[in-house]
């Protein structure tokens, strides 16, 4: 308990904040690795889950690359790559080893986004698209008016998956000398100051409960079932009330 004292202490300590190494720095390292990493992955792992799911192949592709994303460590990776050309020079704002670091983390932040998007333009009713399409919509058309809407929630489910996961990951760099909230961390296990260690964490947790926050929203925002649902007032969906022919005969006849 005394320890967790001393963690809320440093937090509040304005000087803990300020200088190259304090947690102001760090905090904005950690949010610039998390923000490039999951652009990069958005970029990519988006247009590439999304048409594979319209095309309605590549489904082994798509969960093979979440499976071996699960698999492979991401330490592992970070430290192979940092022995390598890109892990030993200093990539502007982001650092010693942050080329590293942003490649070990967009291999991580890929899978989930590429299958829910996958997953999410698959799970469209098959009857809704050959509708649209006996419509005489173009497959572009057919794509973006139905399928993107329709798949939406299940995308930003799989943004908000890798987006906590990229800011919880990210904390590794540190151990390749990287940037990050990891460098407090690590310096309180190896100077046995566990203040440095609960601290860092501390930020970290929290960090990761306000983008989860974020993104929940956001993908309540884009799901289209809750706008509909929304259109009434009171929450419901209203269907226009029809008189009955004989309603309609009865008063005419008066």
């Amino acid at each position: 308990m005394n320890e967790l004292g001393e963690a809320v202490a440093f937090l509040l300590d304005p000087a803990s904040w300020s200088g190259n190494d304090g947690l102001g720095k760090q905090l904005v390292e950690q949010a610039l690795l998390t923000v490039t990493a999951l652009l990069v992955v958005a970029l990519v792992g988006l247009p590439l889950g999304l048409w594979l799911g319209h095309r309605g192949r590549g489904g082994t592709f798509a969960i093979n690359v979440s499976n071996v994303g699960r698999a492979i460590p991401v330490f592992a990776v970070l430290a192979l790559l940092s022995l390598g050309p890109v892990g030993t020079d200093v990539l502007g704002p982001y650092g010693r080893a942050g080329m590293a670091t942003l490649i070990a983390l967009v291999l991580f932040g890929l899978p989930p986004v590429i299958t829910n998007a996958y997953v999410g333009v698959r799970e469209v009713d098959p009857e809704v698209v050959e509708a649209a399409r006996g419509t005489g919509m173009s497959e572009w058309q057919v794509f973006g008016k139905v399928e993107l809407p329709l798949a939406a929630r299940l995308v930003a489910n799989g943004v908000r998956l890798a987006v906590v996961q990229l800011w919880a990951t990210a904390t590794i760099a540190a151990l390749v000398a990287g940037p990050g909230l990891g460098n407090t961390i690590t310096y309180g296990f190896s100077n046995n100051t566990y203040r440095y260690v609960i601290g860092g964490a501390i930020l970290v947790a929290l960090g990761a409960l306000v983008l989860e926050g974020i993104a929940a929203l956001v993908e309540r925002a884009v799901d289209p079932m809750r706008r509909v649902s929304g259109s009434g007032h009171d929450g419901l969906v209203h269907t226009p009330q029809i008189a009955s022919p004989s309603t309609d005969t009865a008063t005419t006849g008066s």
